[in-house]
């Protein structure tokens, strides 16, 4: 990720059996659409919904769209779309997985879901598997329902796992998962708080009711911003290494962090 440049922290999914509600999408302010051909489409509106979605991203659209496919058949009728620039790939549970979709994929980035155990444990083989992955994402109600968890809580260890497991291959920290009750803003706040906390950045969202609650906890507080202005400035004026006034020791991975803080905090304007 480039410091300098605000990462999205919004990703609105829209089911693309209704392209009208994908419209609705893309002027919602989500910094990112992302047209589901998957769990959100029954079975025998499928076919309609990659036709609908291959015509509405035959133009530029004004803000990225993301497409989870359902299988990789959808591929070909998506790859070349002005419109796309990205795909999902949901269920993604090896790293020789990745191989055939990129191919198809004519190096449009990748985005692997992993919603199960097994794609847990492979979690960093999948995240370097191709140059074409751009960041891994959780499938967490697949993943909770494979792993038998009864509690919220129960997901945090393969949280933390593809967490590390992005960063270890230099990708970008991964969104959230969807909170699934539009209604409970209070919880989507307190489950964004942690999963900043765990090294999150954003959240996907299915209503756009959730992407202020979203934008405004994953937003640097007044404190953090000073705080990265205050590294930033004493690293324009030594390189490598250095010491603030108040005694704390700061090397080049913390400033390029403050870099992002700012980039982030430039979003409040």
């Amino acid at each position: 990720m480039n410091p300098a440049a605000a990462p999205p922290l919004t990703w609105l999914y829209a089911p693309g059996d209704r392209p009208e509600v994908v419209r609705k999408a893309l002027v919602s302010g989500a910094d990112v659409v992302i047209v589901d051909l998957e769990d959100a489409v029954a079975p025998d509106r499928r076919a309609y919904a990659l036709a609908a979605t291959a015509e509405l991203l035959a133009d530029p659209q004004p803000v990225p769209v993301h497409v989870r496919i359902h299988a990789p058949r959808d591929i070909p009728y998506l790859a070349s779309l002005p419109g796309l620039v990205a795909l999902r790939v949901p269920k993604v549970t090896h790293a020789t997985d990745i191989g055939r979709i990129a191919e198809l994929s004519r190096g449009l980035p990748l985005y692997p879901l992993l919603e199960n155990a097994l794609a847990v444990e492979h979690a960093y083989a999948i995240a370097t598997a191709h140059p074409s992955v751009h960041g891994l994402a959780l499938g967490e109600a697949d993943l909770g329902a494979d792993l038998g968890v009864r509690e919220d809580r129960g997901l945090d260890w393969p949280r933390s796992r593809v967490v590390v497991a992005a960063r270890a291959a230099g990708l970008p920290p991964p969104v959230q998962s969807v909170h699934p009750d539009v209604r409970d803003l209070d919880a989507l706040a307190e489950g964004c708080a942690r999963g900043r906390a765990m090294g999150f950045l954003g959240r996907a969202a299915i209503h756009p009711r959730q992407l202020p609650v979203i934008e405004r906890a994953y937003l640097p507080t007044a404190d953090e911003i000073a705080a990265a202005e205050e590294v930033v400035k004493a690293a324009e004026t030594q390189e490598g290494a250095l010491t603030l006034p108040d005694g704390r020791f700061v090397d080049p991975a913390v400033v390029t962090g403050a870099r992002r803080v700012l980039a982030l905090a430039a979003r409040r304007a």
